[in-house]
This record gives C-alpha cells, structure tokens and sequence, in this order.
C-alpha cells in the first residue's frame, strides 16, 4: 500500500510574525523562544511550512528578527513533538505525514478520547460542563460568521478536544492528548475543516457528546466521542485504499 505525503503547500510568509520581522526586543530569550514556537506551530498546521520540507535556522532568524538561540530552542521543543526531524545530513525538516501514519494516529486517539470523555463525564463540575457548552455556542458563532466554511478552534481552552481531555483529570491521558498526539492530530484538523459541508457536522457531533456529558450518561459520552473520531478515521482509510 503506498504511503502519501498529506497535505503540501506552496511556501508563503509565516502567520504571526509582524511586518517589521521583530517579535519584539523586550521579550526574554524564554519568552521569544515560546513566541517562535507558537509561530512554528501555527504554519505547519496551515501548511506554510510544508510537512517534509527544510528549515533553514538562518532564513527563519531573519524572518523573526532573532539570534539563533532562540529559534533553536523552539526547534528542539517541535522535535520532542515529532514535529521536526533533525539530522547531519539534511539537517533540520518538518516530518512528513502519510496517510497511513494519520490513520494510525487516529485510530489511537479514537481509544484514549473516548476514554477521556467518559472520565471527564465522571469528574468534570456543572460549572465545567456548563463552561463546555457556553464554548461550543462561540464555535456555533464563529462559524456563522464564516459561513461554515471552516471549523477551527484554536489552541488549549478553546479547543473542545483539549477541554475535555484536561476535564478527566487523568494525568496521564493529558500529557498524550495534549502533548505527545496533540499536534500531529491539529495536523490533519486545519485540513479537514475546511472541507465542504463538514464544519456544521463536526459541531452538531459535538453538542450531541456535549449533551450526554451534562446528563451524566459517562458510557453513552464514550460511545458519541469515539464514533465522532472513528468518521474521520474510517475517511482515511478510504483514502489509503483508493
């Protein structure tokens, strides 16, 4: 079966780094180096830094008005993601992702999101819940003012799947879902939110799991959250096979 490279694109100008080139001269080394990284993040999810393509540390530190030590720092943070691969040879590269790989990835995170939204459902506060639900009506917002277009959320607390793994307060759960898979998985999300007539199903999915959590049905929240990954997976695999 052969593997293909997901998602490349033509090489534009990087989001979040200002016209002037500077992040900022007040910044601390620490500081610019988690404000490069979050710049990094951002366009190799969009694509501006295409998966498999070459870093060049000298270009980027131009393109950011920084010394290199910074940048290289934020490097070694996207390698411990498996974002980047750095060798002697081809020096630093954005990892490629085939196909397969995603699918993999996605029939893991199938399992342990579904098992964090059942342990969520148990340990979550009303607040909590009643906090999920309120993040969801400003998604439902945000994509009507889009259109429908795409259904994006961004990093952290305004990510559903993140919130609800952080809410089964099950340590080792989150340091995978969000760390270890998290952003390989952010990976294929930008893509598949922008394909035509997904955005509104991908919410609807998401009110539903919503709705069990708050009714506290825990195995119910499990089996609406697995089926709402296993979708996606079961495309991917149609892809792979096509």
């Amino acid at each position: 079966m052969a593997h293909r490279a997901v998602g490349t694109r033509p090489r534009r100008s990087i989001d979040g780094i200002p016209p002037s080139g500077k992040v900022g001269v007040t910044l601390t080394a620490e500081s610019l180096s988690d404000k490069v990284f979050d710049c990094l993040i951002k366009a190799i999810e969009k694509g501006e830094l295409p998966l498999g393509s070459r870093i060049r540390e000298a270009t980027l530190a131009r393109q950011f008005g920084i010394s290199r030590g910074p940048l290289r720092e934020a490097l070694r943070r996207l390698e411990g993601r498996k974002l980047v691969k750095h060798s002697q040879n081809l020096g630093v590269r954005i990892c490629p992702l085939s196909i397969n790989d995603v699918v993999e990835i996605f029939q893991i995170r199938e399992v342990l999101e579904g098992a964090a939204c059942r342990l969520a459902t148990e340990a979550m506060s009303q607040a909590e819940l009643d906090g999920l639900a309120k993040l969801l009506e400003k998604h439902q917002l945000q994509m009507q003012r889009q259109r429908g277009e795409a259904y994006f959320q961004r990093a952290g607390d305004l990510d559903f799947h993140f919130c609800i793994a952080q809410g089964s307060k099950n340590k080792r759960l989150i340091e995978l879902l969000c760390d270890e898979l998290y952003y390989l998985v952010r990976i294929h999300r930008y893509r598949s939110s922008v394909r035509p007539g997904r955005s509104f199903k991908a919410l609807e999915e998401h009110q539903t799991i919503v709705e069990a959590m708050r009714s506290r049905d825990s195995q119910r929240a499990e089996l609406l959250m697995r089926a709402h990954i296993g979708r996606v997976t079961l495309s991917l695999q149609s892809q792979t096979e096509a």
